[in-house]
C-alpha cells in the first residue's frame, strides 16, 4: 500500500496544475474582452431651442403720494372759538373746520357799510350843484372857476363812494374767512390748534392738512441708462409696443402682494435728477378702499413692450466661468457637445432671457450636464418629445428597454 501511495501522488499533482491552468485561461480572456469594450456614450435630455412672444416688463421701486394736498392756514388772525371736525376723518369740500370769532369782523363790515351810506348821501347834492352851475355859466352867471370846483367835487364824491363799496367788500370777505373751510374733499390728520388758540393770518404753521388718498399717486424714478436702453431697443425692433397696454402699470406692496388694482401711466418727468441721475414716472391708481397711504414704498411693474422672438431657458441650464460669463452646452448635429457663450438680458421667473449666443433649432442640454465635456459625443434624448431617445450619429438606435 505504501507503493501505490508513492506512485499516484505525482498524479494528482500533474491534475491539480492541469485545474488550476484551465481557470486562468477564461479569466485572461474575459479582461482582454472587457478592455476591448467602448466605452458607454453618456446619455442627456436637450431640449429645442424655440422663439416665443415674451411682454417685457421692468419693476421700479417708489413711493406713494397724494393726489391732493391742502394745508389750511387762517387767512385772518383771530381767536379760534370751535374746531368743527373729528382728526383723522373724511371731509368734504366747503366743511366748516374751524369757527375764528368773527365780531370784530362783522363791527368792520357794519362801520363800513355806514361809510358808504355817508358817502352816497352826499352825492345826489353835489350833483345838483353841478347841474345849477351849469345853467348859470351859460349865462355868465357864475364864474368858471365855481363850475370846476363843484365838477371836482363831484368826482371826489362818487370816488369816495368807491372806496367804501371795496371797503365794504373787504369787509364781508375778512367776515367770511372766519369760516375756515376745506378746500378740497379727503381725509383730514391732526389738529395743531384746539379751541381757545389765537391764530394769525397766513401763519407757517397749518391748523391742520387735507390729503385726497382716491386717486393716489405713485411716483418712481426710472434711470436715464435704462430709458436710453429701452429707446434703442424700440428703434432696433427688438421691442414692439404695437398691442400692448404700456399705460397700464401694476403694483407690488410692501408685503410681496400684487395691488388688485391696474394704474395708470400719466407721465414721464423730462428733467433728470442729477444727484440719481433718474427721471420720475408719475401713475395713478384708484384707492376706493384706502389700502395705500402717502409715502407708503411700493414697486410698479411697467410695461416695456413685447418681443416677439424672445428666446428663454431654464436658469439651471446656465453655468458661469470663473470670470463669471455665462455660458451653456448644446449638442450639434453630429451628436457632439459644443460649449456656448450667451449674452444674458434678465431673469424671468425661473427662466433666462438670452440676448445672444443660441439661435432658433439649438438643442439645449437641460439634463446630464455634470457628465459630459465639450466635444464628447453624447446620446440624446429630447425633453420636447417626451423623453423619446434620438440616434446617436455615426451608432444604431438601441433598442427601447423592456418594461414587465
Amino acid at each position: 500500500m505504501q507503493l501505490n501511495d508513492t506512485v499516484h501522488e505525482p498524479l494528482k499533482l500533474i491534475v491539480v496544475s492541469l485545474v488550476l491552468l484551465g481557470s486562468l485561461f477564461p479569466s485572461g480572456c474575459d479582461r482582454r474582452q472587457q478592455s476591448a469594450a467602448p466605452p458607454p456614450v453618456p446619455e442627456v435630455t436637450v431640449v429645442t431651442v424655440q422663439p416665443q412672444q415674451v411682454l417685457l416688463t421692468t419693476e421700479l421701486p417708489g413711493r406713494t403720494s397724494a393726489y391732493l394736498v391742502a394745508e389750511i392756514r387762517p387767512q385772518v388772525s383771530g381767536l379760534i372759538q370751535k374746531r368743527l371736525f373729528k382728526e383723522g376723518s373724511d371731509v368734504k369740500a366747503g366743511q366748516l373746520l374751524y369757527q375764528i370769532d368773527p365780531a370784530p369782523f362783522q363791527a368792520a363790515l357794519d362801520n363800513a357799510r355806514a361809510s358808504l351810506a355817508r358817502a352816497e348821501a352826499n352825492v345826489p347834492a353835489i350833483r345838483l350843484r353841478v347841474d345849477r352851475y351849469k345853467e348859470l355859466l351859460a349865462e355868465n352867471a357864475v364864474s368858471r372857476q365855481d363850475y370846476d370846483d363843484a365838477v371836482a367835487a363831484l368826482k371826489q364824491a362818487d370816488a369816495e363812494v368807491e372806496v367804501w363799496k371795496a371797503a365794504v367788500e373787504t369787509a364781508r370777505i375778512n367776515l367770511g374767512y372766519t369760516r375756515v373751510t376745506a378746500p378740497i374733499s379727503g381725509r383730514i390728520g391732526k389738529s395743531s390748534v384746539t379751541d381757545g388758540a389765537l391764530v394769525t393770518a397766513h401763519q407757517p404753521m397749518a391748523l391742520a392738512t387735507i390729503q385726497q388718498l382716491d386717486p393716489i399717486y405713485a411716483d418712481v424714478p426710472q434711470s436715464t441708462t435704462e430709458l436710453l436702453r429701452l429707446r434703442r431697443r424700440i428703434e432696433g425692433g427688438l421691442l414692439n409696443e404695437n398691442g400692448t397696454n404700456q399705460r397700464k402699470v401694476k403694483l407690488i406692496l410692501e408685503d410681496g402682494t400684487e395691488y388688485p388694482l391696474e394704474g395708470t401711466l400719466q407721465f414721464r418727468d423730462v428733467t433728470v435728477d442729477p444727484t440719481t441721475g433718474s427721471v420720475i414716472l408719475r401713475i395713478v391708481f384708484p384707492n376706493p378702499e384706502g389700502v395705500l397711504l402717502p409715502s407708503m414704498f411700493v414697486r410698479a411693474v411697467v410695461k416695456e413692450g413685447t418681443n416677439e422672438h424672445a428666446i428663454l431657458i431654464p436658469q439651471q441650464t446656465v453655468s458661469r466661468d470663473p470670470k463669471g460669463n455665462p455660458s451653456a452646452l448644446i449638442v450639434d448635429p453630429e451628436g457632439k457637445v459644443q460649449l456656448q457663450m450667451l449674452t444674458l438680458d434678465r431673469d424671468i421667473g425661473d427662466k433666462w432671457l438670452v440676448s445672444s449666443g443660441l439661435a432658433p433649432g439649438d438643442r439645449l442640454i437641460i439634463e446630464g450636464m455634470q457628465k459630459v465635456r465639450p466635444g464628447a459625443l453624447v446620446k440624446v434624448v429630447s425633453h420636447d418629445a417626451g423623453g423619446k431617445d434620438e440616434a446617436v450619429p455615426g451608432k444604431p438606435a438601441q433598442p427601447a428597454a423592456k418594461t414587465n
